[in-house]
Order: structure tokens, then C-alpha cells, then sequence
């Protein structure tokens, strides 16, 4: 339910809200747990599920400034919200590897599902058992899966990113061809520099 309460612009990568520092802040975070996720786990947990639920917290905010209004004309409470939202699935993604590594698969599944195909009940549905099977096969396979949703997380972020950055690119059809070449590039740089890491 709340996934459709928090949907906010179909196919729209909008990080242009952040400030330079925080774009600049989300653009290394995503660059290091694309090439380094596997050996930063415990810090990319923290990172992914940060910057996962920070862009979850920015498509709940006009659910959420209905609820409390008075923060809706605060810059403050509109920058500190999201903040907080990552840093709670932060926090809580941080805690149980497996869980983690699960979670990361749904949710990106789910976010991306939300942003390219919208939010229409069939297409919840299909990214939600898309999700749920990523999920499981990533628990299965530990080591690969959590290469695989590190690079992908970091694709995500960085794919953002560029849009913020150079906002005259087309999101619409260069979204998925950034988050695959970005994807496939952390994921064999993450499997060559750790053949014999456990």
C-alpha cells in the first residue's frame, strides 16, 4: 500500500533536490560500493540501504506532508526526512547479512520496477514475485549475490546521479542502458579483484 502512496513522477531519477555536497556525497558512496561492495560489505549494507531509504523517504514525502503539513513549508524538515528515513533502513539493513543481501535484491527490483513501469496493480504485483525470487536465489548464493546487488545498487545510484548531474540526458532511454553497463562493469571489477576473498 504504501508503495503507492510513495510514487512520485513514473521514470523520473530526481536527485536534482539534493544540494552539490549531498549529490556529490551520493555519487562517491555509489561509485564505492559498485567497485568495492564485496569488500566493504558491512559499510555498503549501510550504504545501500542508506541510499535506498532515502529515495523510498523522497517518494513518501507528499504522502508524508499530508500526515504532519507543518513540515512542508520547512526546508529543513524536508531535507532532515529523508536523511532520517535512510538512515533508519541504514540501521536496519545493517544488522543481518542475509536479510540484507534479500532485501537489497526486493527492494531494487521493486524501486526499479516503480520507476520505469509505474505503478499500476499488475506491474506491483510482477515486481514484487520478480523481487521475492531475486531475493531468495541471492540468500542461496551468497558471495555472487551480494557482488551482483552491490554493483547494481551502486549502478542505481550513480545512474541517478548522472542524471542529476547532466540533466539535458534523456532518462527515458538512457536509464536502463547506464544501470546495465554500470552494473556489468562493477560486477566483473568486484569478481576480479576478489577471486581469493571468502
Amino acid at each position: 500500500m504504501l508503495v503507492f502512496l510513495c510514487y512520485n513522477g513514473v521514470m523520473e531519477l530526481d536527485f536534482s533536490h539534493l544540494s552539490t555536497v549531498e549529490l556529490i556525497i551520493m555519487t562517491v558512496a555509489g561509485a564505492a560500493v559498485l567497485l568495492f561492495g564485496y569488500r566493504i560489505k558491512k559499510a555498503a549494507f549501510f550504504i545501500v540501504w542508506f541510499i535506498l531509504g532515502l529515495n523510498l523517504t523522497v517518494y513518501a514525502l507528499p504522502w508524508l506532508n499530508t500526515i504532519l503539513p507543518d513540515t512542508t513549508a520547512n526546508d529543513f524538515w524536508q531535507t532532515l526526512i529523508p536523511i532520517c528515513g535512510g538512515l533508519l533502513l541504514a540501521l536496519l539493513g545493517f544488522t543481518i547479512e542475509k536479510l540484507c543481501v534479500g532485501g537489497i535484491c526486493f527492494v531494487l527490483v521493486l524501486l526499479i520496477t516503480i520507476q520505469y513501469f509505474g505503478t499500476s496493480v499488475p506491474t506491483i504485483a510482477a515486481g514484487i514475485i520478480i523481487g521475492a525470487i531475486a531475493a531468495g536465489v541471492a540468500v542461496m548464493l551468497m558471495k555472487p549475490a551480494i557482488i551482483i546487488a552491490t554493483s547494481m545498487a551502486g549502478a542505481y545510484a550513480l545512474a541517478a546521479c548522472v542524471f542529476a548531474w547532466f540533466n539535458y540526458l534523456d532518462p527515458v532511454t538512457l536509464y536502463f542502458p547506464i544501470l546495465i553497463g554500470a552494473t556489468a562493469v562493477g560486477t566483473v571489477f568486484q569478481f576480479a579483484t576478489t577471486r581469493h576473498i571468502d
